[in-house]
């Protein structure tokens, strides 16, 4: 079902391009600050949910929830363009018109009068974000393939997995500090911090032979090719599916820990923190391992452990009524947070193994799918929520597996085979 790309480029250089760019380590921390900007869009607004419902007299708690959904979506929808528009133009100037969207969405926020204008303001954001996930895995695709491709992104998903560790506390700060306003305040720091830092130390790098004049006939034409390739999509998919569960868990996390069932108040970010820290610390793992034994034996074994893991959490939420002691809780659904992160950035590097010279529409596209199959299914899971920790369980159970059917699918049932490349 894979499809050969057409001659619409000359063939890339044999010796590739001399680098005037940032070291290693830190072309990886510009690029996982990039990532980091939707990270804490996403979960440092959760401390200031009470805050939100009191301030806007919202009447379903489950309402709040679509601070992170919208946000999502617009983020999903956006990534459409970018990929296509900085195979044009260049990684360069598309990241910083990305960012002055997302700082105009947070400053909207800040003077919302109103929830619908906020969640107004909460697509806007997400519009603008879109540009650093789709750039970052386009940026890191120009430079790296491969193995070390995986390495990279395990190490940038690590840092950007760190960021849910600290994002809760600083929100709940910004909220001793003032008010939830304040948390918008953080966002556009960050933001700004990294416009300084991308615009002095990163050169272009999408290669002068593989840049693309934009015509809806070339885009059309990239898109065909994404969406022939077995690979792309089916990881694509799998990918979606087990985003749909981290969306789902990040969407209940702030009823389960901190207003509703284990009343942690203050100490919520704490619990957030050590169950992100089981991710960020996966990913560290991922990367030292998969250069040795390849993308797919990893990801495939983290994958079906994850799944027997969910099934465990299932069960443990039925002896105990939905209501599991939280130590025990936390120590599920922490390991099964490490599993995941075995899977999830080597399926991403495998679903953009076979386009490089369409990285960045293929990027777009292919996060366009990723994020809103995520959100859909995280948005299911999320409203489900029912006083008991069984939605998120089932979710963890239900999407990973049929993540794992999709694998099958993939390699034709022939799971755990390496390769020079994966």
């Amino acid at each position: 079902m894979t499809t050969t790309l057409a001659p619409a480029r000359p063939a890339p250089r044999t010796t590739p391009p001399t680098w005037n760019g940032p070291g290693f380590g830190e072309f990886v921390g510009i690029v996982a600050l990039m990532m980091a900007v939707t990270a804490i869009s996403i979960d440092n607004l959760l401390p200031a949910f009470p805050a939100i419902q009191a301030q806007f007299d919202v009447a379903d708690p489950n309402s709040l929830q679509l601070l992170i959904y919208v946000y999502m979506i617009g983020f999903g929808i956006a990534q459409i363009v970018y990929g296509p528009v900085s195979d044009t133009y260049g990684r360069r100037r598309v990241l910083l018109v990305s960012l002055a969207i997302y700082g105009a969405g947070s400053c909207l926020a800040m003077v919302a009068p109103s929830f619908g204008w906020l969640l107004a303001a909460r697509v806007i954001q997400g519009i603008g974000a879109a540009g650093g996930r789709v750039l970052s895995t386009a940026i890191v695709r120009d430079r790296f393939a491969g193995r070390e491709m995986a390495s990279v992104m395990s190490l940038v998903m690590m840092v950007f997995l760190i960021v849910p560790m600290i994002a809760p506390a600083i929100g709940g700060a910004m909220l001793v500090l003032g008010s939830w306003h304040y948390v918008f305040v953080s966002m556009l720091v960050l933001a700004g911090s990294l416009v300084v830092w991308f615009s002095a130390r990163m050169p272009e790098t999408l290669h002068p032979e593989y840049r693309r004049r934009f015509s809806f006939r070339a885009v059309g034409q990239a898109v065909a090719i994404t969406f022939r390739n077995r690979v792309a999509v089916g990881y694509a998919t799998a990918l979606g599916l087990l985003t749909g569960c981290i969306m789902g868990y990040v969407g209940s996390a702030q009823q389960v820990f901190d207003t509703g069932l284990y009343q942690l108040g203050t100490l919520f970010p704490l619990a957030f923190g050590l169950v992100a820290g089981a991710m960020g610390a996966a990913t560290l793992v991922n990367a030292r391992l998969v250069r040795r034994v390849g993308m797919r034996p990893l990801s495939h074994l983290g994958l079906i452990l994850f799944v027997g893991v969910a099934l465990a959490q299932v069960a443990l939420g039925l002896a105990y009524h939905g209501h599991p002691p939280l130590w025990m809780f936390l120590c599920v659904l922490g390991l099964n947070q490490f599993l995941i992160s075995f899977a999830m950035p080597n399926f991403n590097a495998l679903a953009l193994q076979p386009l490089g010279e369409i990285a960045g529409t293929a990027s777009s596209f292919l996060g366009f799918y990723t994020t809103l199959l995520g959100a859909l299914c995280g948005y299911l899971i999320g409203r489900a929520f029912d006083g008991s920790v069984l939605p998120i369980g089932i979710g963890y159970a239900g999407l990973g597996g049929l993540a794992l059917l999709v694998v099958v699918w993939t390699e034709h049932g022939r799971l755990f085979r390496g390769g020079v490349s994966g």
